[in-house]
Formats: structure tokens, C-alpha cells, sequence
């Protein structure tokens, strides 16, 4: 799945990650492989519990036991993130790679003011001195539009939104190559929703940073990614561009997550849940749901493969046949 004949900024490589403890082994992502280029927002999409969040993690090499990388790879330019040891990840996180996780108010610290969290980012990875930091936190908070004299507020005297620009601008503050943005407007209504994804685009647009972003939310992705990725059961079933993908899905699996959401308009229709069934090693799990009778995915899990130039879809050829 190549973004051209440049080298992406990060490139996974059939990662796979196991949940191992006694004796048992639960495998949290198999086989992921995709690309994103410079300057490139690659949406993430899947239900709960799909893997996104493990594939974010493995790529930060933030994953802690039971969690393990067992195969794959994952290249940041010409390095080799997997090879990296304690010194050089030090180095390489929020410099090179930020993440924005999922709950602001989990991000950050209740007894630290505002101003002390973004300081002690510049201060430990940039080395500067209390009033440079001071002054650059306040430059970070107007990058994302809140007040400077925020700076001496907690994180309990803020609003929900206003903690997520927080934690963009810390994401942002070293100036990384690639921004992992997990869910970052989740427990937000809908018009601050809004709000954080226009600064978002704002800050892509002026800073230039790459981006991995994960939703559940199809609709809120194709508004921002330039190409879109859907994860079920630990795997990619469908890369495309957003808007084509959003447009045209392939997979099953994609189209019934797309019709989980209700419509904003046209007629009222009644919405299809989404029902997982237990994967076998050696099948799809959402076989027993597929309307496409044609397509036998019982025995065998489906490859991700180029459908046509730059459609990926994980699909048994009509009629089972190999391809």
C-alpha cells in the first residue's frame, strides 16, 4: 500500500500483536500493514475493541505486558522503531511521534497546573530554561486558541474541550513528524467536536505534521483524512481513499459500520447493529453476517489485496475461487 515512490514516514509491516498469559494467547492485531506519507492524514476506523488503539500503541512502542510485538515491522523514514532501545525511544517520542490519547483528563496531571505540564515537555526534550518554557507554553496555548493566562490553571478548572487543545498543543509542542491521534474527540458534544477537528486541520495545514487518526466515527474521519483504513478483529479489511472508500465501501464489514450511524438526512431508516461472532484461526469472524453469499470465508481469512489501483479489500473472490 504505497503512498508513491518517496519514502513514507511510516511504513508497518505485517505487525502483529499477542496478549499472552497463562498459557493462553489473544491476538490484539495480525498482520497490519499500511503506509502514511508525508503530510498525510490516514484514518484508522473500527467498533471497539478492533485493535486500533494496540496498533497506535505498538507503533509509540508504548505496549506494556501482557501485550507483545511478535512479528512485523514498523519503520519511521529509514529507522527501524522495533530496534530502538530505551535511549533512543526516549529521543524518538514527541519529537518525532506524539500521540493525543483518548481522555484528556487521563492525560493530564490533576495536582500540576497547566503551565508545568507543557513546561516540563520543553524543558526535559528541548532543555530550555523555566521563563523560555514559560513564554512557549504560551505560545502553544494560543496556537490552540485559549488564553495565556490559562497557564495557571489545573486541569479540573477547564472544559473538556478546552483540556483536549491542551493536550494537542503539548502533542505539538516539539514539532513532531506524525501526530497519533487516538479518539481524540471522544465524550465531546458534537459542536466541540467540530471546534477540535477545524483546529486540527488548522495545525496540520501550518505545521505540516503527518497524522494517524482513530475513530469509530466514519463519518467524522472522511471529513479529515486523506485515505482511510478499517480494522475488524485485529485486522485491515479495506484501505482506499476517504472520500471513495466513504462513498463506495467493498467490504461488508466496512458497510455495516457505516450503516450503524444514523443519517443526518434524508428519510428516516432503521439502523443495522453490528454483531461480533468468535474468529477461528482459520476464519473471517464476520462471515456468519456477510450478505454476500457468493463469498465463503468460513475456512480461510481473506488477504488484504489491491482491488483496483489504490483499493485494498480483504474479500474471498466471488464464488471462492483463488485469486
Amino acid at each position: 500500500m504505497s503512498t508513491g515512490s518517496t519514502r513514507p514516514v511510516l511504513d508497518v509491516r505485517g505487525l502483529r500483536v499477542e496478549y499472552r498469559g497463562d498459557g493462553r494467547s489473544v491476538v490484539g492485531a495480525d498482520d497490519v500493514s499500511f503506509t502514511i506519507g508525508a503530510g498525510e492524514i490516514f484514518g484508522l476506523a473500527g467498533e471497539s475493541g478492533c485493535g486500533k488503539s494496540t496498533v497506535a500503541n505498538a507503533v509509540m512502542r508504548l505496549l506494556k505486558p501482557p501485550a507483545e510485538i511478535t512479528a512485523g515491522s514498523v519503520t519511521f523514514g529509514d529507522r527501524d522503531v522495533l530496534a530502538m532501545d530505551a535511549r533512543e525511544l526516549r529521543a524518538f517520542r514527541w519529537r518525532e511521534i506524539a500521540m493525543v490519547f483518548q481522555s484528556a483528563m487521563n492525560s493530564l496531571n490533576p495536582v500540576l497546573t497547566i503551565g508545568e505540564q507543557i513546561g516540563d515537555v520543553l524543558t526535559t526534550h528541548d532543555k530550555l530554561g523555566k521563563r523560555a518554557a514559560r513564554e512557549r507554553a504560551a505560545e502553544l496555548l494560543a496556537l490552540v486558541g485559549i488564553a495565556p493566562d490559562r497557564l495557571k490553571a489545573y486541569p479540573h478548572q477547564l472544559s473538556g474541550g478546552m483540556r483536549q487543545r491542551v493536550v494537542i498543543a503539548m502533542a505539538v509542542a516539539l514539532k513532531p513528524t506524525l501526530l497519533i491521534m487516538d479518539e481524540p474527540t471522544t465524550a465531546l458534544d458534537v459542536v466541540v467536536q467540530q471546534e477540535i477537528m477545524a483546529q486540527i486541520r488548522e495545525l496540520q495545514r501550518a505545521l505540516g505534521f503527518s497524522v494517524l487518526f482513530i475513530t469509530h466515527d466514519m463519518s467524522l474521519m472522511v471529513e479529515l483524512s486523506d485515505r482511510m483504513g478499517v480494522m475488524y478483529g485485529g485486522r485491515l479489511v479495506e484501505v482506499a481513499g476517504a472520500e471513495e472508500l466513504f462513498a463506495r465501501p467493498l467490504h461488508p464489514y466496512t458497510e455495516a459500520l457505516m450503516n450503524a450511524f444514523p443519517p443526518l438526512t434524508g428519510p428516516r431508516r432503521e439502523l443495522t447493529g453490528l454483531f461480533d461472532a468468535p474468529r477461528t484461526p482459520d476464519s473471517c469472524g464476520f462471515h456468519a453476517h456477510c450478505p454476500d453469499d457468493r463469498r465463503d470465508c468460513s475456512t480461510r481469512i481473506p488477504d488484504l489485496r489491491e482491488i483496483t489501483p489504490g483499493r485494498w479489500a480483504a474479500l474471498t473472490p466471488a464464488g471462492g475461487t483463488t485469486p
